[in-house]
C-alpha cells in the first residue's frame, strides 16, 4: 500500500477519534450552551465519521468481518464490474470507430521526416548509425557469399552469345580502321625484316633451292641452267629482296590499288566472323569446358574480403556521413515529402485494418489482465490508486456531521428557548 493511502488512513482514523473523544468529553458539561453545541457536534461527527467508514469500507469488504448484506461489493460483484470495465473500454474509450478517427489526423510522414531529422543532427545518433553500418557489414561471412556469386558469375557468363560477342568486336574493329592499322603493322614488320643482311643470304638460298627443283624441257630447261651459271645465292637473294621491299613500298601508299584491295580482303575478313558458324561453335564449346574446370572460389572470396575491407574504410572516413548518408538521407526524405499523402494513407489502412482485426483484442487483454489478480491484490490495487480519496470521504463525513450537528443542536436550543 502506498505511503499517501497509508497517511489518508490515518488521518480518517484520527478524525473519529477525536470526535469519539470530543462527544464523551463533552458529555458532563452538554446542559451549558457552548457544552451542548459541541457535544451534539461531536455526536453527529462521530455518526457521520462512522456512517461513512461503514460505506467506504463496504466497498471492498465486510464491516468488522460481519456479513452484513450489500457489503464487500468489490468481491461480491467482481465479474459484473470487470465486465462492465472491458465493455466502456472497448466501447466507448477504445472503440473502432474512435482510433480510426484519431489515426486519419495523425500525419506520420511529417513526424518521420521530423524525427529523422532530428536525429541526423544529433553526435551520438550520427556516430551510432556509422558504429551500425559497420557491425552490419562485419557481420557478412563473404565465404557464405562465394558459392552465390560464383553461381550467378557462371551462369552469367554461360548466357553470353558470342555472336554478339564477336559482332562487337568486329564493329570495334572496323570502327577504329584496323583493317588498315593491321596492314601497315604487317608491312612494316616484313619491311624490317626484309632490310636485314641474312634475310638476302635467306631469300637467295630459298630462290636457288626452288629453280633446283623445277624440271623442265628443251628451251626451258637451257633457260634454267643459264640462270644458274649467270647468278649466285647471293646475287638471286638480293634481287628477289629488292623485289619484295619495292612490293612493300609499294603497298605501304594510300590509294595504291592492291593495298586497297588487301584492306578491303581484311574488311570483309574481320565482317565475316560474325557469320562464321565454325568458329563461333568452337569458341561456344571451348567457354562451356572452361567454365566447367574452372574454379575461381578463391579469387571470389579474395575480392569480396577485399571488397569488404574497402568499404569499412570508407565508412571509417570522417568524410563518409556528409558525403553519403546526408545525401541519401536527403533523396529518401523528399521521396516521402513528395508522396506523404499516399503514404499517410497506405499507414492509416494498414492502421485501420489491424484495428479492425484485432479490436476484440482489447477487451480480452484487459479482461486477462483483470482475471490474473486475486481478490486481494485487485481490492489493494484500487485502494492504491483511489483509497486516498476514499479515506477523505471519511474525513469529510466527520467534518460535515460535526458542523451540521452543531447547527441543528443550536436550532434546537433556539426552539428551546423561545418555548
Amino acid at each position: 500500500m502506498s505511503t499517501k493511502t497509508k497517511s489518508s488512513k490515518k488521518i480518517a482514523r484520527y478524525s473519529l477519534i477525536i470526535m469519539g473523544l470530543g462527544y464523551i468529553a463533552t458529555t458532563p458539561v452538554d446542559d451549558s450552551l457552548w457544552g451542548g453545541l459541541l457535544h451534539g457536534g461531536f455526536e453527529a461527527g462521530l455518526v457521520g465519521g462512522l456512517a461513512d467508514w461503514f460505506a467506504v469500507t463496504a466497498l471492498f469488504r465486510h464491516p468488522l468481518g460481519l456479513p452484513i448484506p450489500h457489503t464487500a461489493l468489490l468481491p461480491n460483484n467482481r465479474k459484473r464490474m470487470s465486465n462492465a470495465l472491458v465493455s466502456v473500454l472497448k466501447n466507448d474509450w477504445l472503440s473502432k470507430e474512435s482510433i480510426q478517427e484519431k489515426v486519419k489526423h495523425i500525419p506520420f510522414t511529417q513526424k518521420l521526416i521530423a524525427a529523422i531529422e532530428n536525429q541526423m543532427q544529433n553526435d551520438s545518433s550520427r556516430k551510432g548509425l556509422i558504429n551500425l553500418i559497420k557491425k552490419t557489414i562485419g557481420y557478412i561471412e563473404v565465404e557464405k557469399i562465394t558459392p552465390f556469386v560464383k553461381k550467378q558469375l557462371i551462369s552469367t557468363l554461360s548466357k553470353v552469345e558470342m555472336r554478339m560477342f564477336f559482332q562487337l568486336i568486329s564493329s570495334k574493329l572496323l570502327n577504329e580502321n584496323m583493317d588498315k592499322k593491321v596492314l601497315d603493322h604487317l608491312l612494316k614488320k616484313a619491311d624490317n625484316w626484309l632490310k636485314q643482311e641474312q634475310t638476302s643470304q635467306r631469300l637467295g638460298a630459298i630462290s636457288m633451292n626452288v629453280i633446283n627443283k623445277i624440271e623442265a624441257e628443251g628451251m626451258l630447261q637451257f633457260a634454267l641452267n643459264s640462270i644458274k651459271s649467270l647468278l649466285s645465292e647471293e646475287k638471286l637473294g638480293n634481287i628477289v629482296q629488292n623485289l619484295l621491299l619495292s612490293v612493300v613500298k609499294s603497298l605501304q601508299h594510300e590509294g595504291e590499288p592492291n593495298r586497297e584491295a588487301l584492306v578491303l580482303y581484311i574488311r570483309k575478313e574481320i565482317q565475316a566472323i560474325n557469320d562464321n558458324k565454325q568458329l563461333l561453335e568452337g569458341v561456344d564449346k571451348w567457354k562451356n569446358q572452361l567454365l566447367t574446370k574452372w574454379e575461381p572460389d578463391q579469387t571470389i572470396t579474395d575480392s569480396l574480403q577485399q571488397i569488404k575491407q574497402n568499404i569499412l574504410n570508407i565508412v571509417d572516413d570522417e568524410d563518409f556521413f556528409e558525403t553519403y548518408l546526408i545525401p541519401l538521407k536527403d533523396r529518401l526524405l523528399n521521396i516521402l515529402q513528395e508522396n506523404n499523402d499516399n503514404i499517410d494513407k497506405w499507414i492509416q489502412k494498414q492502421i485501420s485494418v489491424f484495428i479492425e482485426n484485432n479490436h476484440s483484442q482489447i477487451g480480452k487483454l484487459v479482461q486477462e489482465n483483470l482475471d490474473k489478480l486475486d481478490t486481494e491484490t485487485l481490492i489493494d490495487m484500487v485502494e492504491n490508486n483511489i483509497g486516498k480519496d476514499l479515506q477523505w470521504i471519511r474525513v469529510n463525513g466527520a467534518v460535515c456531521g460535526f458542523i451540521i450537528g452543531i447547527f441543528l443542536t443550536g436550532v434546537q436550543a433556539l426552539f428551546n428557548l423561545a418555548s
